[in-house]
């Protein structure tokens, strides 16, 4: 059976693709200078963050995912990245190969909350490979590509934020029930506000000359939001 290696050996945000998107070297070896016809991969990214030590203002920003420092040597587990498919071509003893790998900056999934956070240094990912070999010098044959299969790399932060500042320069990014949606929609169309951040601004002008909100759901951002659309269009 043919054995295989895989090594990364660097990564660059994308662009010219439609939205966030990273785009990672490989390097794969094949034992014994076999003739490999084509690898269809199941890639998984996974990152460690037990891997890497965290400043004052990182660890504030990961309270939401790992708790306080003095619990992180229990709560410092992996966190899902990505899983992608892969095809690398026809190659004998070693290719390389791109890995690209689709990304979101909605801060709801834990992976880019906790890319958010970092500052500086590496994101410490670990690399999973699994699937199917088609191979052989004088026939084809198909072997198992193993579960155990794996690379260790450090992606450095500042690539993860020029991908996010090419695609939401200068912006955050927050996700809305329908229903706020609809009603900030309505109050948009019905003022005419030209943007989404004019909306938004003037209904914390109008929060701001009001007053604080003492009815109950002023508790929840999100019900207060809705409720002061309606109450400003009444």
């Amino acid at each position: 059976m043919t054995e295989f290696s895989f090594s990364c050996t660097g990564v660059r945000a994308d662009r010219f693709a439609a939205g966030p998107t990273l785009v990672f070297r490989l390097r794969v070896t094949a034992s014994d200078d076999t003739p490999v016809h084509a690898l269809a991969l199941r890639c998984q990214l996974r990152i460690e963050p037990a891997r890497r030590g965290y400043v004052s203002e990182e660890a504030d920003g990961l309270k939401d995912l790992f708790g306080e420092r003095s619990r992180w040597g229990s709560t410092l587990h992996p966190v899902q990245f990505a899983q992608v498919p892969m095809m690398v071509s026809g190659f004998t003893g070693e290719t390389e190969a791109d890995l690209v790998v689709p990304c979101t900056y909605d801060l709801d999934i834990a992976a880019t909350r906790y890319l958010d956070a970092l500052t500086d240094g590496e994101v410490p990912l670990l690399m999973l490979f699994s699937g199917t070999a088609f191979t052989g010098a004088g026939g084809f044959h198909v072997e198992p590509v193993p579960w155990d299969r794996e690379a260790a790399f450090g992606m450095p932060v500042a690539v993860w934020r020029e991908m996010v500042e090419q695609h939401f320069p200068g912006c955050g990014w927050i996700r809305l029930p329908r229903d706020t949606m609809d009603a900030l929609l309505a109050h948009r169309s019905r003022h005419a506000l030209p943007s989404w951040e004019a909306t938004v601004e003037a209904l914390l002008d109008r929060a701001a000359d009001g007053g604080a909100d003492e009815r109950p759901e002023s508790r929840d951002p999100l019900r207060a939001l809705t409720a002061l659309t309606v109450r400003t269009d009444s």
